[in-house]
């Protein structure tokens, strides 16, 4: 998009917005009277010329649900004739609700009546049904204000006339037929993706037409291709940015490019950020240091090397050198608008779906060994007592060393790996000198009140031909705390000095849990004894950090450690600095992954900006900010349900020929419909439904989450060691259920 047109677009949105203030503030004071049309334009504009743009406005209102339509076609607000807009978020069941939009509301409950004729993802308006004596408000759907799916994708299967689709989405809930002659040349079992022709209405369901045939079902390669397309996401990119991406160079020209060897001197003493000196418009030359890459095993492209030197008085030097994206990604270009709208890479087992085209993304910006890479170098000198003195900020050409393994790094350092010690005795010293900085750094981090999640994450190991083989949980090394590090104190560097200069920045920002949740997880561990204190403002980092440093090494360490992870609101992007509550840093951003994380290219812009003294174009993107923030939280949000749905797939796969056989675990989760089970041998967790705990009659207590035989008193807790047995696998729901072996026993 041009300039022009977003300076065009940035000063016709508050007029806009102002005019349908105008025309909402006149429809309310109407009340349940609705009004005519041009009765409410009239009202609302002074001059002749601004009708045209009002009545578009009052339009749009309409569509968007904020204004209905009534008998008459007169106008009103829908609060007003107790009718609310919203999204509907269906569940396999076949029941629904309205996500509310007002903070106020609650979300309104649909039965699978009161859905039709909408379905998943539809935006609806809804009657509000306020029965007395109901636990939640219901409604039932009146109006589709727009659709939310154009395709489908699932099995195709015949029928004896024409054949059915079963959407792989099981929030679908409605019979998918395909006509006679609309099957694509599918055959029966083929996953296929289909265009609705015939959307559900009160009486009759979904039609649909075959475009594309995935493949085989039963072929390992189609599960990630089912929720690629069920999440709108490809490895293709549009004509124009793959045209763009191939533009760009093989190699950087290292001679053309204006440098400088002078590293800037080590700082001796806390320096402010405002007193920070401007950079040289030259790029510091960073060729001669030993920075290196470290990635897990799979990783294609690298975002960030590093390396850690000595400087006086026993203190050091953290180098981190981002890849310099926005050298090559001009705002508004087609690989800026095509970055934007995907927001983020998203990794499967098999695959990954990356942001930017590979020329870029495991080329040109991708800090691969032995090769000249332009970065955005974050400098920060320690002393002896790993506390920050200074910071540098640089555009620099840098030349990473090796490409090493968080694996390679744990060996490297580790003192029983004597032969891999002495084959990497160039890198030795180094390695070590980054293990040491990054040891102070996280004890620094916990003295402030940091949490230290020890997050497991399923490690899906496939065969050749894409069969999952075996699940475990990935390991967390000393070499994956070193890079977590370095990149959070490079982040908390970067958003703290945009700050201090007040430029417009994103931030990542983590809240503190919510009242009530945190009410309720200390009256949970006050039966433990432990004491989650909170002060006026709220529960502290530091209290949930001694609530888990109690119960480290105790059997209750496990179920104390889940319980307040799941206490934890979600980490979000916002223009507005609220903390990261999670990592107790009062300023935090997303810098370090510009190749796989739009915000983060938006960050490299703003601190781009500042340092070239081009303060107004930094100012001007504070617009902006907002609307990126939720659109890059939402596709994140996005990209680890596509992520997780694709694990849970290859985990019900990996089970499905183990039904019958017996494994001991742990209970994960309690639940009023049962308990969920992780296996001990296998990262993978499965439910066992309470239909079938048939030794007693169980009641759900939520006050300490477990479930309560009411005759022979048997607990089933959070963390509980069980022996399971598979009772089946259902690849369509990606789910797996588990019974209790030894029931009998208490």
């Amino acid at each position: 998009m041009c300039n022009a047109l977003e300076d065009a677009i940035s000063e016709a949105e508050p007029r806009r917005e102002e005019i349908a203030a105008k025309l909402l503030g006149i429809l309310a004071k109407a009340g349940r009277k609705a009004a005519a049309f041009h009765d409410v334009i009239r009202r609302a504009c002074a001059k002749e010329e601004s009708r045209e743009l009002a009545e578009a406005v009052l339009e749009e209102l309409c569509r968007q649900g904020r204004v209905v339509k009534v008998k008459g076609g007169r106008l009103a607000l829908p609060e007003k004739r107790n009718l609310r807009a919203g999204t509907i978020q269906a569940h396999p069941q076949g029941f629904a609700f309205l996500l509310a939009e007002d903070p106020a509301h609650e979300d309104l409950y649909l039965s699978p009546v009161g859905l039709r004729p909408a379905m998943h993802g539809d935006r609806a308006l809804a009657l509000v049904d306020r029965a007395h004596g109901r636990v939640r408000p219901q409604g039932k759907v009146t109006k589709v204000l727009a659709r939310g799916l154009a395709t489908l994708v699932g099995t195709y299967y015949q029928t004896g006339k024409g054949g059915k689709l079963v959407p792989a989405d099981a929030r679908i809930c409605y019979h998918v037929a395909i006509p006679p002659g609309c099957d694509g040349g599918a055959r029966d079992g083929d996953v296929v993706e289909a265009r609705i022709t015939k959307y559900p209405t009160l009486y009759s369901d979904i039609e649909a037409k075959v475009d594309a045939v995935l493949g085989p079902a039963a072929d390992p390669r189609v599960d990630t291709e089912v929720v690629m397309r069920k999440f709108g996401l490809s490895t293709e990119f549009p004509r124009e940015v793959a045209a763009e991406g191939a533009k760009l160079p093989a190699a950087v020209d290292a001679g053309a490019i204006p440098k400088t060897e002078a590293l800037p001197p080590a700082w001796k003493k806390r320096v402010a950020w405002h007193e920070l000196p401007q950079p040289e418009p030259q790029r510091l030359d960073l060729r001669p240091l030993t920075l290196v890459t470290i990635d897990g095993e799979n990783a294609r492209d690298f975002d960030d090397a590093v390396g850690v030197v000595e400087t006086e008085g026993g203190g050091c030097r953290l180098i981190v050198a981002i890849a310099d994206v926005a050298h090559y990604v001009s705002p508004g270009s087609p690989m800026d608008e095509e970055a934007r709208r995907r927001g983020t890479s998203v990794y499967f087992p098999d695959r990954a779906v990356p942001m930017f085209p590979e020329p870029l993304s495991d080329g040109i910006a991708s800090l691969n060994p032995g090769v000249d890479r332009l970065a955005l170098a974050v400098i920060l000198d320690f002393d002896k007592s790993n506390h920050r003195l200074g910071a540098y900020f640089r555009p620099a050409i840098v030349q990473s060393r090796a490409r090493l393994t968080y694996t390679q790094v744990k060996q490297i350092l580790d003192l029983e790996e004597q032969e891999v010690r002495a084959r990497n005795e160039d890198l030795l010293e180094d390695l070590e000198r980054m293990a040491s900085l990054a040891e102070g750094l996280s004890r620094r981090r916990m003295r402030r009140g940091s949490l230290d999640f020890d997050l497991p994450e399923a490690e899906i190991v496939l065969d050749l031909r894409g069969h999952p083989e075996n699940i475990v949980r990935a390991e967390r090394t000393i070499a994956h705390r070193m890079i977590e590090e370095f990149m959070i104190a490079a982040n908390e560097a970067v958003a703290e000095y945009l700050t201090a200069l007040s430029v417009p920045t994103l931030y990542r920002i983590h809240e503190p849990p919510d009242e009530d949740t945190t009410a309720q997880l200390a009256r949970f561990l006050a039966g433990f004894g432990i004491t989650l204190t909170c002060g006026p403002r709220g529960p502290s980092s530091q209290s949930f950090q001694e609530a888990l440093r109690t119960v480290r090494g105790k059997p209750e360490e496990r179920l104390v450690n889940t319980l307040i992870l799941r206490s934890m609101k979600q980490a979000r992007y916002s223009a507005t600095n609220a903390g990261h509550f999670g990592l107790a840093s009062k300023c935090y951003t997303h810098f370090t992954s510009p190749i796989r994380r739009y915000p983060d290219l938006i960050v490299h812009r703003q601190l781009a900006r500042s340092l070239a003294r081009k303060r107004e174009e930094a100012q001007r993107q504070a617009q902006s900010l907002g609307l990126l923030a939720d659109l890059a939280s939402e596709r994140e949000r996005l990209a680890m349900e596509a992520e997780r749905e694709v694990v849970d797939l290859k985990k019900a796969q990996f089970m499905r020929d183990k039904v019958g056989e017996q494994y001991e675990g742990f209970i994960t989760g309690v639940t009023p419909f049962g308990i969920f089970v992780g296996l001990t041998q296998y990262y993978v967790e499965g439910l066992v439904h309470i239909s079938t705990l048939l030794d007693d009659y169980y009641d759900y207590d939520e006050e300490k989450y477990c479930l309560r035989g009411r005759r022979r008193r048997r607990l089933l807790r959070l963390g509980d060691r069980v022996a399971v047995r598979v009772a089946s696998v259902n690849l369509e729901r990606r789910q797996i259920d588990f019974s209790l072996v030894n029931l009998g026993a208490v």
